[in-house]
C-alpha cells in the first residue's frame, strides 16, 4: 500500500479543490471568485499527478513481485513492518479527505469579533455622489466608510437598504457585519454598522442573514474612535439565505 500513499494524497487533494471550485461555489468562502481558474487547473494538475503516481505504483509493485527474490521480499516487508513512518504517513490524506467531504464554512460572527475598529489609516474627506435611487442598495463597508470619514454627508436622507449576517454586542446591541477581503479569507477584516429601532428582544440570532433598511444616524466625530461603529435606523429587517458570496471586495 506504501507504493499508493502519495497517489492517494493528490487525488483526494485535487478531488477536494475541483469539488469547491469547479462543481460548486464553495470556493467563494475562501478566495474571490477570480482565482476560479485557478483553482481549477490546480485540482486538474493534482488529479492528473495522482493517476500518474497510482501507475507508476502499480509498475514498481509488479516489477518487484517479478525480480525480488522471496527472502529479500520478506525482509522488506518485515523491516517496513517494524517503523511506524509509512503507518503514519496515512494521516496525511486525512485533512483533503475531510476537505472533500465536510468543507468548512465561510467565516462568521466569531471571526468579526477578533476584528477591531481600524480607522487612522484612511482620514476624512468628500466622497462621489451616490446613484438616485428611492432606495440605495448599499454594502456594509461602503455604508460604514461613508458614516464615518465623509464630510459630504452624502448618506443624509436617503434610504439605504444592506445585506450581512448579524453579531451581537453588549447591552442588547445587534450589528449588521461583512467581512471584506482583498485576496482570500486570510486577509478578511471586518464591516459593521450598529442597527437601531429594533427592541433587543426582536434582533436576530448571531449569525443570521438579514437584510435591513432604513435611514442613517450620525455619532461622533467624524474620523474618530466616537463614529464607530455606525449607527443605522431600521425600518425593515428581513431574514434571507446567505449570499454564494459572503465576503465584500476592497
Amino acid at each position: 500500500m506504501r507504493s499508493y500513499g502519495s497517489a492517494v494524497l493528490l487525488l483526494l487533494t485535487g478531488g477536494a479543490v475541483l469539488r469547491i471550485s469547479l462543481f460548486s461555489d464553495l470556493y467563494l468562502r475562501y478566495v474571490q471568485a477570480a482565482l476560479r481558474p485557478y483553482l481549477v487547473i490546480s485540482g486538474s494538475l493534482l488529479m492528473l499527478l495522482g493517476v500518474v503516481a497510482a501507475v507508476r505504483g502499480m509498475l514498481h509493485r509488479d516489477h518487484e513481485e517479478t525480480h525480488e527474490e522471496p527472502e529479500e521480499q520478506e525482509e522488506e516487508e518485515e523491516e517496513a513492518h517494524s517503523h511506524g513512518g509509512p503507518r503514519i504517513a496515512w494521516l496525511l490524506p486525512l485533512p483533503a479527505l475531510a476537505l472533500l467531504l465536510f468543507p468548512p464554512p465561510a467565516l462568521g460572527s466569531y471571526s468579526a469579533g477578533r476584528e477591531q475598529a481600524q480607522l487612522a489609516a484612511q482620514g476624512v474627506g468628500t466622497f462621489p455622489a451616490l446613484p438616485a435611487a428611492k432606495v440605495l442598495d448599499i454594502s456594509v463597508a461602503q455604508y460604514s466608510s461613508r458614516a464615518i470619514y465623509d464630510t459630504g454627508h452624502s448618506l443624509k436622507g436617503r434610504t439605504v437598504r444592506m445585506t450581512g449576517f448579524v453579531t451581537h454586542g453588549s447591552n442588547g446591541t445587534w450589528y449588521v457585519t461583512r467581512l471584506v477581503v482583498t485576496c482570500c479569507a486570510a486577509d478578511a477584516t471586518t464591516s459593521k454598522v450598529e442597527i437601531r429601532g429594533t427592541e433587543s428582544d426582536d434582533a436576530p440570532q448571531t449569525d443570521t442573514w438579514v437584510t435591513v433598511t432604513g435611514t442613517w444616524l450620525p455619532k461622533g466625530r467624524l474620523g474618530t474612535d466616537g463614529a464607530w461603529p455606525p449607527l443605522l435606523d431600521a425600518t425593515t429587517v428581513t431574514q434571507v439565505k446567505q449570499p454564494a458570496d459572503p465576503y465584500e471586495k476592497r
